[in-house]
């Protein structure tokens, strides 16, 4: 084979571009993410309707404009946080830090996909979600992402409070309110998010200190992240405790909320005993199936109640 054979035969197709290009943007939601989101935002839907299910049509649209608008979201951090991505190894395979994508198809991607869902949601769902969802996108893409992360420790704290909102724009789609029971399943996610968050942080630290962020393992340390971790997930077993206490849910999610939360507590406790990276990785994969698992719970038991 010669030389300009090779050429040919190594020589990217139209299609393959096409293809390379479309993967790119599907990279800049996040899609592992998003997914999560809008499990967690189909369960609040389902906990809205006291009996029988969400109307169909009403949902899709629901769940398609809620996950049209975080992946807008994810895209504008991408976006932002570029530069930052470039350093870390977790991050440097993303679509900006590898040329794939510019700043100006991002943000036309970005806003083209947003505004859509966002449109969406106010003429197929009501204006109150979609105003929340609004919200939500600010609180992530500007609040978490250019003022909280790169300036203090407690940026997951704080910032968490977007991440949680999934459950309640569910909720308020469905309903057109929000209902208290709704805040508690903000809650459980808004106080679950600095255990799961720190656990990938404790195994990150060098890659955030390389980037300049001030996560806590970076500026306080790891044994104090530990005994935070630890903290923070004995909060959340209170928390997740009210829907049963607050008759919301019943005993079957009672049980599955106490067995969760002890291995939870487990990971945590051997974290600050026993700490390696490989556990705390484990620990991180962990949060999120117990996430997943506790809303799963909260839908089993609505429908058993």
């Amino acid at each position: 084979m010669n030389g300009s054979q090779l050429e040919r035969r190594l020589a990217i197709t139209p299609l393959q571009k096409v293809q390379a290009k479309l993967q790119a943007y599907v990279a800049l939601t996040k899609l592992r993410v998003n997914t999560l989101i809008v499990f967690c935002a189909v369960i609040g839907m389902f906990l809205a309707i006291p009996s029988g299910f969400p109307p169909p049509v009403l949902m899709l649209a629901a769940t398609l404009g809620i996950a049209a608008v975080a992946g807008a979201a994810a895209a504008i951090n991408c976006l932002i946080e570029q530069r930052i991505d470039a350093k870390m190894a977790r991050t440097r395979a993303r679509p900006l830090p590898r040329g794939q994508l510019s700043t100006q198809e991002t943000l036309l991607f970005s806003a083209m996909l947003g505004g859509a869902g966002l449109s969406l949601l106010y003429h197929a769902v009501n204006p109150l979600t979609m105003w929340l969802t609004l919200a939500t996108f600010v609180g992530y893409a500007v609040i978490y992402t250019v003022l909280l992360k790169p300036n203090t420790p407690q940026n997951i704290v704080i910032g968490g409070a977007s991440g949680a909102m999934p459950p309640v724009l569910g909720w308020a789609a469905m309903t057109g309110e929000v209902s208290s029971d709704a805040c508690l399943l903000f809650l459980i996610i808004f106080t679950w998010t600095p255990p799961h968050f720190w656990a990938l942080a404790l195994y990150r630290t060098k890659d955030y200190a390389a980037a300049g962020l001030p996560m806590l393992p970076v500026t306080h340390g790891s044994k104090f992240t530990r005994l935070h971790v630890l903290l923070y997930t004995f909060i959340l077993t209170g928390v997740t405790l009210l829907p049963f206490a607050s008759n919301m849910s019943g005993w079957v999610y009672l049980i599955s909320a106490l067995v969760l939360n002890a291995v939870f507590i487990g990971y945590a406790w051997n974290l600050l005993r026993n700490y390696s990276d490989d556990l705390a990785r484990r620990t991180f994969r962990f949060s999120i199936l117990y996430l997943s698992l506790i809303f799963a719970a909260l839908l089993v038991d609505h429908y058993l109640k």
